[in-house]
């Protein structure tokens, strides 16, 4: 991706209150329910603190800012995108402001209905609670014997976000209540017409409001674009739609193991990577999100990292933006020598080919192996041409060494990568692995042994290139002048390569591990709580620990991630990056923890587009983990595991369509493959 737009503001005032070092490893937050985390706030000695969630529908996206002072007061800033309505750049503005030229809105707690109680207006300032469940709720104190709750959701289909006010009366006695509604417009002119903004609450004049009885209204924060009308906007419909979206992402590839926190983070996880995905001209497509990334695409973000994923959630809206982001990919394959655009920003109008990042790489990779995971021999002949050119032009890009040379890698030059670094080559390796078995498939016999002989000889250059030994550990060098341990040696681990498997362990959990996961570069010359850090290195390095069979160290590591990202200091999802960004919660990140569990801990690889391959690898602490709904081959299964009397035994189960069509005692890290006939 680009480098990441810093909002300078908001990013002092977050890592002033809401990311000190002293509240790093403590919980703020705990666990009410497998689908809900929830902040009390009576006793709470660590304020102020403030934090920031993201939210996203169709055609909308907000970024609640939220701060709870030293007295318990909350104010909510909502920073409300509405992603295909582009705007025009101001002449005071850089060019580079084209790619985020969002129509979005920033409102703060001074735009608010009232509620009026007799001759007093009630204020709900001060909070007793916060609960998130793919809804924000917050709890505010009784003022008069009225508790007002507000919850935020986005619309799933229609440009608005919702704050839901629920009155109760918790006194006595009925009591009569009126409302002052606010109205708000305002309208521009942008590239795709007239873009109106608008406020406005909807309650009645006035109720009368028996002991504990509730009443709902909805404050909308939203836009219109031509002749569309604000009465669409309805929040209870916008309330069953995202219910009905957060019961199907939770049901589907539902993860029981004995650990809650691994549990629930992982539900957490489902949604954001789920909700991500917006229409636009290139029909529905998921983007990261985090107040930059909308309806565009990114051979990282969606190629390599969230695309993959989607099959094994069977999310038919997933499935569908995953398969139209190869299709643009494919759509613009060169037609010359020139590398392929890394990205197609704002509704894909623009593309970004400035800077070969060793893109052909991550789409030979993630491309091969989402169509493998889709069991569908149409798509797969529909996308053959983007595997067949990415993997052609990363064979003509290798050195005299056979290491793959690209300008840099998904880092963008934020660190030194040389010219051939070992993420391009192990990507490169793994496009080659799961395209051989494509080509088997799709009867191009021809191109399986060649991609079979080229996997061999890149698995070794990466060994005789990359192999290394840095801070006295046989591990890798990222680039050939290299001499720091690097956050991406990771990824050999998560193609299978276990050469140099205990040393890049060690690196990885002891070297450069810290309370937030794995540094991007270990340098001793920078303090621990100014180094850099970027999530996706450390779910890749997780899932590959995992993969490699080493599930105890893997997961003593992902517990302590796990509980930081779902109950710590900035919750509840996996964030970008450190300092970059305000540690947004880009959406693929999400994907990836996922993808520990479904490729890492289960071992799950596809063979054909029949077969797939299981290989468990529990953690001594675990006595059982199922996964269920999880889509193989386009159908759902349940994979079952529970520890077997003595010794390290498994007995596994698959259950398909209620019935249980397997039933194995394996050892702990033995093979065992579900086929589909």
């Amino acid at each position: 991706m680009n480098k990441r737009l810093v909002m300078g503001c908001l990013l002092a005032a977050f890592f002033t209150t809401g990311f000190s070092q002293d509240s790093i490893d403590r919980n703020f937050w705990k666990i009410s329910d497998d689908k809900t985390i929830t902040w009390e706030l009576k006793n709470e000695n660590r304020l102020p603190h403030s934090d920031h969630i993201e939210f996203s529908g169709e055609k909308v996206s907000a970024i609640l800012y939220y701060e709870v002072d030293s007295l318990r007061n909350l104010s909510v800033s909502r920073d409300v995108i509405f992603p295909q309505l582009r705007t025009f750049n101001k002449t005071n503005e850089p060019d580079w402001k084209k790619y985020r030229a969002y129509f979005r809105k920033t409102t703060d707690d001074g735009i608010s209905p009232s509620i009026i109680l007799g001759d007093k207006i009630i204020v709900p300032s001060k909070v007793d609670s916060i609960q998130l469940s793919g809804k924000a709720a917050f709890f505010c104190s009784p003022v008069n014997g009225i508790r007002v709750t507000k919850t935020f959701y986005p619309s799933m289909e229609n440009r608005y976000l919702v704050e839901e006010w629920e009155i109760r009366n918790i006194s006595n006695e009925s009591r009569k209540i009126k409302f002052s509604n606010i109205e708000f417009s305002q309208s521009q002119l942008g590239y795709k017409g007239k873009y109106s903004h608008h406020i406005f609450s909807a309650a009645l004049d006035s109720i009368t409001l028996a002991p504990n009885s509730t009443y709902s209204f909805p404050v909308y924060f939203g836009a219109t674009l031509n002749d569309e009308q604000k009465s669409e906007f309805n929040f209870e419909t916008a309330s069953k739609e995202r219910t009905s979206f957060l019961n199907e992402v939770y049901e589907k590839l539902q993860l029981k193991t004995p650990d809650s926190i691994i549990n629930t983070l992982f539900y957490f996880s489902k949604i954001r990577a789920a909700e991500s995905i917006f229409d636009s001209s290139m029909g529905l497509v998921h983007s990261p999100g985090g107040g930059n990334y909308y309806t565009g695409i990114w051979a990282n973000d969606q190629v390599e990292y969230s695309g993959p994923f989607f099959p094994y959630l069977g999310y038919f809206k997933g499935n569908v933006a995953a398969f139209n982001t190869y299709k643009k990919f494919l759509e613009n394959i060169p037609k010359d020598d020139t590398h392929i655009p890394y990205a197609f920003e704002v509704d894909g109008i623009f593309s970004m080919d400035h800077l070969d990042r060793g893109d052909a790489a991550m789409i030979a990779y993630g491309t091969s192996l989402y169509l493998l995971a889709t069991g569908s021999e149409k798509e797969a002949t529909f996308l053959w041409p983007l595997i067949e050119w990415s993997i052609e032009y990363c064979h003509k890009m290798r050195n005299k060494a056979g290491a793959v040379r690209s300008e840099s890698d998904e880092m963008e030059g934020r660190i030194a990568t040389g010219n051939a670094n070992l993420s391009t080559s192990t990507l490169y390796y793994g496009g080659l692995k799961y395209a051989s078995r494509l080509a088997k498939e799709l009867g191009k016999r021809g191109k399986q042994k060649q991609y079979e002989r080229r996997a061999v000889l890149m698995e070794q250059t990466i060994e005789d290139y990359f192999g290394a030994t840095i801070e006295e550990l046989e591990t890798y060098k990222y680039f050939e002048e290299n001499s720091r341990l690097r956050h991406w040696i990771c990824l050999p681990l998560t193609m299978g390569i276990e050469t140099r498997k205990e040393g890049t362990l060690q690196a990885l959990f002891e070297k450069l591990w810290t309370s937030n996961g794995v540094l991007v570069e270990l340098n001793p010359e920078v303090p621990v709580e100014e180094a850099i850090f970027w999530d996706r290195a450390t779910l890749y390095a997780l899932r590959g620990a995992m993969r490699v069979g080493a599930a105890n160290l893997a997961y003593d590591k992902l517990k302590s991630y796990s509980n930081k990202r779902l109950l710590g200091d900035h919750v509840p999802y996996p964030i970008e990056a450190y300092p970059e960004n305000d540690m947004q919660h880009l959406s693929a990140e999400s994907a990836l923890y996922c993808r520990i569990f479904t490729e890492g801990l289960l071992g799950i690889e596809p063979i054909n587009f029949q077969t797939t391959r299981i290989t468990p690898k529990l953690p001594e602490d675990w006595g059982f983990v199922e996964l269920k709904d999880v889509f193989i081959s386009g159908k759902p299964i349940t994979i079952s595991l529970k520890r077997k009397g003595e010794g390290d035994f498994i007995e596994a189960k698959i259950i398909a369509r209620g019935t249980t069509v397997m039933n194995k005692i394996i050892s702990n890290g033995e093979d065992f493959f579900v086929k589909f006939y």
